[in-house]
């Protein structure tokens, strides 16, 4: 019961303060290794469970997303391929090769984080130079930011406010509308390869901890999208710091 409950705390959380920031899986997918989930089923059924929680995050943030449509259509295509890439390149690689990547990329999503604001600085700085779609450039980079969320995930919100901020003319919180849909495409894409894979016996879910995620980060998206704005920036990236230093212990140990 007490695990169970960790789990859900951790799907609040993270459909917070994905619909927020980006970075949940800080959060959920430490709690699941924590708690014993070999890395590979945690990465999975983590990413399943993320789903319902990052559309009720793109849904809170349906007034912002007005006039975005064929912004949306163009970037969603380089969402889905990257995601369908990157969790291929999961079932395909060895789970020693995730073992070695991982904490490269929770070090990587952990200084993304940390240097969050720099971040913001640059893409204000860039806004007069941005063209309305972004152009070439920006989809190849929502391709890539894509194949890193199939593959991983953590902080690909924080990636995706840092490329559509630097390359659009729009203000923040149109940007992090966009980013939601996106990031929504990614894990729903994703999360549809490995249920097939799952099927033919290529990767493992562990199914309560998707339930407890799921229904955690779904209420965790409704109310980051309401009173996530509130929360001082600060305080979430402290959590998620802290979170993601004891994960990258647990990898490391």
């Amino acid at each position: 019961m007490l695990d169970a409950a960790a789990i859900f705390a951790a799907g609040i959380a993270a459909g917070g303060i994905n619909t927020v920031v980006g970075s949940g899986s800080l959060i959920t997918f430490p709690t699941l290794v924590a708690l014993g989930f070999p890395p590979v089923v945690a990465n999975v059924s983590n990413n399943i469970g993320l789903v319902p929680g990052a559309v009720t995050g793109a849904y809170g943030y349906r007034a912002e997303l007005k006039g975005q449509r064929e912004r949306l259509l163009r970037l969603g295509s380089a969402s889905l391929l990257g995601a369908l890439t990157g969790a291929v390149l999961l079932l395909g690689l060895p789970a020693k090769a995730f073992q070695v990547i991982v904490p490269v990329l929770i070090v990587v999503a952990l200084l993304l984080v940390v240097f969050q604001r720099r971040v913001q600085a640059w893409m204000l700085a860039r806004r007069e130079k941005s063209v309305p779609h972004g152009g070439p450039g920006l989809w190849i980079g929502v391709l890539l930011a894509g194949m890193y969320g199939g593959y991983f995930g953590a902080a690909q919100g924080i990636v995706l406010i840092g490329l559509l901020g630097s390359a659009l003319p729009d203000d923040l919180q149109r940007v992090n509308a966009a980013k939601n849909v996106l990031s929504a495409i990614v894990n729903g894409s994703a999360a549809v390869l490995f249920m097939g894979a799952a099927l033919f016996g290529l990767v493992e879910i562990d199914w309560t901890a998707v339930l407890l995620i799921a229904v955690g980060s779904t209420l965790g998206g409704l109310l980051g999208a309401k009173v996530g704005r509130r929360i001082p920036p600060q305080v979430l990236r402290g959590v998620i710091v802290a979170v993601g230093l004891v994960a990258l212990w647990k990898f490391l140990a």
